[in-house]
């Protein structure tokens, strides 16, 4: 029982990080720590095995993430297909496309560098897989903790309904992605209605592009309007440009009305995580939900917010990264000069 020391330990970790806030990335961490660990406390278990069942079950630990890596690459290059097809052939659109050729251009680089027998391009191999299984696992940490938090409900009384904005269509109409966050935002309102409880301000939180003919709170405002919503409910922020700002703005807004405000943020399933930490950077007193969205959408949607995550945490990632790298360069001039 002793393998199942350390799992439990992050576990117990883990827990008491989330309680004291969940829009940690620490979280995200601590939980694919605990995954990681516990499977490998899992499987010092199979000796206890029978043969055959431990064989079996050695087999399936060897085989399935191969195998799972080609059919997450296969499947990326597809939505990249389809996303090419339904988007256009923005950068942001080919990004899962790009993906999906890098896992396949990683195993063809690590199953052809072993046949030149060079020492150095098996350090550059092996130093490559260092940093990529690095950033492979911050990416598994986030996805596995972005899915758990994005099964968080609304509980208790709110003050607000914040709802982000996004780009407009044609300059003045809501598309369908910000409309999934503006009924997403009027369930919320409604609920905390039949609550009894007080009227919760609709806070919609856009500015105006240098492309678009009003704000993007504007556009979410009449939106709601034409959906039911009584126009006293609602409150503009009409001055930001970013995730960032939409917090900051729409907290100034929050704080003037009632410093012992409570809100939550409404923004799409797979931003729900990254606007989460924002928030929580900003000093924003409030969980994030987030509202569905279109299924081709969202694997280059999820690696765009991870892309982001990763560059706002660039100090420590860049600097592992880097340490990984020297530790690859050391292995392999020291195999280089070392005689035979």
């Amino acid at each position: 029982m002793a393998a199942f020391l350390l799992p439990a330990l992050l576990f117990l970790a883990f827990c008491i990080s989330t309680f004291k806030d969940r829009r940690r990335f620490s979280n995200a961490v601590l939980f694919g720590l605990t995954f990681i660990t516990l499977s490998a406390a899992l499987l010092f278990q199979v000796t206890a095995l029978p043969g055959w069942a431990a064989l079996t079950i050695i087999a399936i630990a060897l085989t399935a993430p191969a195998l799972g890596t080609m059919a997450i690459g296969g499947f990326l290059i597809a939505n990249g297909v389809t996303m090419i097809r339904k988007e256009g052939r923005s950068p942001a659109n080919l990004l899962s496309m790009l993906a999906g050729l890098g896992i396949f251009g990683m195993i063809a680089l690590l199953v052809v560098v072993p046949m030149f027998r060079s020492t150095v391009l098996n350090g550059v191999a092996a130093t490559l897989t260092l940093v990529v299984g690095y950033v492979s696992f911050l990416f598994l940490c986030f996805l596995g903790y972005a899915f758990l938090y994005g099964r968080i409900k609304v509980r208790g009384d709110v003050d607000h309904v914040v709802m982000l904005g996004s780009g407009l269509v044609g300059g003045e109409r809501v598309p369908p992605l910000l409309a999934s966050r503006l009924s997403k935002g009027q369930r919320i309102y409604e609920a905390q209605l039949a609550r009894g409880s007080r009227s919760p301000v609709l806070l919609v939180s856009g500015g105006k592009g240098s492309d678009e003919r009003v704000s993007e709170a504007r556009a979410m405002a009449d939106w709601l309007i034409a959906e039911g919503v009584p126009a006293e409910a609602i409150t503009l922020e009409e001055n930001s440009r970013t995730t960032e700002e939409n917090m900051l703005f729409s907290k100034g807004i929050m704080l003037a009305a009632n410093p012992g405000y409570r809100c939550v943020v409404v923004t799409n399933n797979f931003h729900a995580f990254r606007a989460a930490m924002l928030a929580r950077k900003t000093g924003v007193n409030g969980q994030v939900v987030g509202s569905p969205t279109a299924r081709y959408f969202l694997p280059s949607a999820t690696l765009r917010e991870f892309v982001a995550v990763f560059w706002e945490h660039r100090a420590v990632n860049l600097s592992i990264c880097g340490a990984l790298v020297a530790v690859g360069a050391l292995a392999t001039l020291t195999a280089a000069v070392s005689p035979a």
